[in-house]
């Protein structure tokens, strides 16, 4: 035996308590690391490249949406839109601005942001003219 037993070790009961301890925190601060990080957007399968009211949308991402609410907010944001050359400021309670590139008497490309918030829907469409 040592010749000071009892002054390194520490008693089973507190050795269960530290470890349960040391598990709450690592959880807790595994928990904080995921709320406390920004929403990345994410990309969402256009599919039906004419489905949404203007000649072709290209592409759809979202942020602090569904891929599902920024496929609906897009077909709401075209319908808004007065004919080929209209534009949208808002819709369903998000401000939209939009760009407009490529442009020629045949069509143009726009980049559209539509947000509300910390949420935010862009797409890309083209419009034939």
């Amino acid at each position: 035996m040592s010749k000071h037993p009892s002054r390194y070790t520490v008693p089973p009961m507190s050795q269960r308590l530290t470890r349960l301890i040391l598990a709450l925190v690592t959880v807790l601060a595994a928990a904080l690391a995921v709320t406390a990080s920004p929403a990345a957007a994410k990309s969402c399968d256009v599919g039906d490249t004419r489905g949404y009211g203007t000649t072709y949308v290209t592409q759809i991402s979202a942020k602090g949406v569904s891929c599902g609410k920024a496929k609906k907010l897009v077909k709401a944001f075209h319908k808004c839109r007065s004919g080929k050359t209209g534009k949208c400021p808002s819709v369903e309670g998000y401000s939209c601005s939009e760009s407009r590139f490529n442009k020629s008497a045949q069509s143009y490309d726009s980049r559209v942001t539509c947000k509300r918030g910390g949420k935010r829907v862009k797409h890309v469409y083209t419009q034939f003219t």
